[in-house]
């Protein structure tokens, strides 16, 4: 089955468990997920399904929305409510016009130390692994963009906020440095994806209808169309002779005439069997072949 799946993930599943469910609910086991979410994070997970996994690269610098809370008083060594407590537990003397105005400074361009427990990998190898072995996780700061952070209001010692953050930011990150800033510590107590990329929460099935549509034979039918797919990317249909020869990885003309770099091919209305270069006008260059 070739295609793309958006799963609302609930807590308490791993990003794998998740895989593994859809694996048996589709009867496929080429599958994978453009960008991972913690256990305890919920919201929009989108998979790749089949020959569709070799799209991946032309997912992988999508810019993720996020709504949650942090609470203040004292720092975990995960970052979040899952990991154990970091130090002695202080109370939180900010006010809300306070902490606002400590988050304008996570805005635009920085450099973030990821969190020593994080699916970042050192060598090959998870850093959570490496930190839980009670090993050195040589982990180093990365460039990421921050397009909004907005502390919304204060509950006790629960803030609730809203992120809009680039492809490689850590939420974790900026909850616990914010806690460092306000002087008492902090740790993301909630984490809800509501964005990722072009895909929403309004497009994110539930493991309930997964295992509905698996038993129902309907599983199809939860996945968007795959021209909606990549809409930078123009659609172009050709026939079953030039379809050969793109399998073959042959250049071809096709009857697309707008300026755009890459190209969609289907066979069909559904059948998409690659992606293509443009050479120039009208030739164009297969680079992902899928079938």
């Amino acid at each position: 089955m070739n295609g793309l799946l958006v799963v609302d993930k609930p807590a308490g599943m791993t990003s794998h468990d998740v895989v593994s469910l859809v694996r048996r609910a589709a009867g496929e086991k080429s599958i994978g997920h453009l960008g991972t979410l913690d256990p305890m994070a919920t919201g929009v997970l989108p998979l790749l399904l089949g020959k569709y996994t070799r799209l991946a690269q032309y997912f992988g610098q999508n810019e993720k929305i996020y709504t949650g809370h942090i609470r203040f008083g004292f720092a975990t060594d995960t970052f979040d409510a899952e990991g154990k407590p970091a130090g002695e537990a202080q109370p939180l003397t900010r006010t809300l016009d306070e902490l606002q105005e400590l988050a304008k400074h996570f805005a635009g361009a920085m450099d973030q130390m990821p969190p020593v427990f994080s699916a970042k990998k050192l060598n090959g190898v998870p850093a959570h692994q490496l930190a839980r072995a009670g090993l050195p996780v040589p982990v180093k700061p990365a460039r990421i963009f921050i397009h909004n952070f907005q502390v919304l209001s204060l509950a006790g010692d629960t803030a609730s906020f809203t992120m809009h953050v680039s492809a490689g930011g850590y939420v974790r990150s900026v909850a616990h440095e914010l806690g460092e800033m306000a002087g008492c510590g902090a740790h993301l107590s909630s984490l809800r994806r509501t964005r990722a990329g072009l895909f929403t929460l309004d497009q994110a099935v539930t493991v309930d209808a997964l295992k509905q549509a698996s038993t129902d034979g309907a599983f199809e039918q939860l996945m968007p169309h795959p021209r909606t797919l990549l809409p930078d990317m123009p659609s172009v249909t050709c026939d079953e002779q030039t379809a050969g020869r793109i399998r073959n990885g042959m250049q071809v003309n096709l009857p697309e005439f707008s300026a755009a770099p890459l190209v969609k091919v289907f066979t069909g209305p559904t059948e998409m069997i690659a992606v293509a270069k443009r050479v120039a006008g009208t030739l164009m260059q297969p680079v992902v072949v899928m079938g």
